[in-house]
């Protein structure tokens, strides 16, 4: 699956204007009480900056897709926001080991290409004790699963490399580094985008 995604790219604000304003309690708890070295991790389009800036970290963030960042950019700019913004995967971070006190993963999971090896890395560059904070959709059950199933193939080339039908927090739970201190369903989202989860692990 291809890194660059234009379209979906500039599509994304405009298509989760509406949406965002659901998310934004849940964008308020992934940065609570974070200090010190905070990585945003496939920003997108800087959706999480007008909730990470101002608070006295030191900022980074990473995405593969260069017209993804070129609109965090874009958007720190005008929020006044210093923030390193590099290319960069989540299966491949371009940071030393225990370099970060804490992760913000915000609906990225789903479209990386190996989660297992993904939150390896995200163990990895966090200090013992960091947290990585998760809002993520995941898969449902029933039949509204098969309905995931069947529509990820066709999805996933329109929406980013976005895959519906993953049990993303099980990669969490099951990594020996992390602890896994919360996890739960939160009241947003719309089929097939949904079940949506909010969790928080921390590096052991």
């Amino acid at each position: 699956m291809s890194n660059t995604h234009p379209i979906f790219a500039a599509l994304y604000d405009p298509l989760t204007r509406l949406a965002e304003r659901r998310f934004e309690p849940h964008r308020e708890w992934l940065v609570a009480d974070l200090s010190g070295a905070v990585l945003d991790l496939g920003c997108g389009t800087g959706a999480m900056f007008p909730y990470l800036c101002g608070r006295g970290l030191d900022l980074h963030a990473v995405d593969p897709d260069p017209h993804m960042r070129n609109r965090a950019k874009r958007r720190a700019e005008e929020l006044g926001c210093a923030i390193t913004i590099n290319e960069g995967k989540a299966e491949s971070l371009p940071y030393p080991d225990d370099y970060f006190d804490g992760i913000v993963v915000s609906l990225v999971l789903c479209s990386v290409s190996d989660v297992e090896k993904s939150v390896s890395e995200i163990a990895r560059v966090l200090a013992p004790g960091g947290e990585c904070r998760f809002l993520e959709h995941v898969r449902s059950e029933g039949w509204q699963a098969r309905v995931q199933e069947g529509l990820t193939p066709c999805w996933q080339h329109i929406a980013g490399g976005c895959q519906l039908d993953r049990n993303t927090p099980e990669w969490f739970v099951s990594n020996p580094d992390f602890r896994v201190e919360a996890l739960q369903r939160v009241p947003v989202g719309v089929p097939p985008v949904s079940p949506i989860l909010r969790g928080r692990a921390v590096r052991e």
